[in-house]
């Protein structure tokens, strides 16, 4: 039999979809801890980020700090988290968590920054205060942008989760790292697969979720614009 022969044989073997070792249980692990990171990671980022790209301060700064961000090794964050609190959920939690912030901060940032800024006067010709300006007309404009940074986080997120397994935490990274424990490649090539496609899934939701949130109009407007930073030279500079 052939190597996806004994991955079709895998696959279909009831026992792999029953159990705490199953396919749909790990599965929801995996869902779980990667929406409970990206959950925080909105809470906690996106508001700054966007009061700062409303206001046009601080940009280099939260662009900086998304970068150094993006420098640190996910697995680094593990491993110093796991020394710290233990092994667990808690360390992976942490990981997660960090990778999710810097997609966050950049696209909420630039995303309100580049509000134009005849839509800003006009809200203001309308008699709107600020922050009525802020929350009704430049966040609406903004939103394909910033949920563009939320896609990116989530689906980075849902990728890295596997690691997870690593600190005896469950999930679809469980496969990969019990089969290359036990030279059983049949089940790390699944554990990957499933990865692979639960982020695609992931992914898609996202961008059909984004389609029926945001109009047709912005979302031509801001069409490949997930990454709009490149450097600090690109920050929107101040009217």
């Amino acid at each position: 039999m052939t190597f996806l022969g004994h991955v079709v044989t895998w696959f279909t073997t009831g026992s792999h979809w029953q159990g705490t070792n199953g396919i749909p249980h790990r599965a929801f692990e995996h869902v779980v801890m990667s929406g409970a990171a990206v959950g925080a990671a909105v809470l906690i980022a996106l508001p700054p980020s966007l009061v700062l790209g409303h206001l046009r301060r601080f940009g280099t700064v939260a662009i900086r700090f998304s970068n150094a961000g993006r420098a640190i090794p996910s697995f680094a964050v593990l491993v110093l988290a796991a020394q710290v609190i233990g092994i667990g959920a808690e360390p992976a939690f942490i990981a997660l968590f960090v990778l999710a912030i810097p997609p966050l901060v950049t696209n909420s940032y630039v995303g309100m920054a580049d509000v134009d800024a005849e839509i800003r006067e006009s809200a203001k010709g309308m008699g709107m205060t600020g922050w009525q300006a802020m929350w009704r007309v430049e966040l609406p404009v903004a939103l394909p942008v910033v949920l563009a940074g939320v896609r990116t986080a989530a689906v980075q997120v849902v990728a890295t989760a596997t690691l997870a397994a690593l600190v005896a935490w469950g999930g679809l990274g469980r496969y990969i790292i019990d089969g290359l424990a036990q030279r059983d490649f049949v089940q790390v090539f699944a554990g990957a697969f499933l990865v692979a496609l639960l982020s695609v899934l992931t992914e898609l939701f996202l961008a059909l979720l984004q389609r029926f949130t945001v109009s047709a109009g912005l979302t031509h407007r801001y069409r490949g614009k997930n990454e709009p930073f490149v450097g600090a030279g690109s920050l929107p500079q101040p009217a």
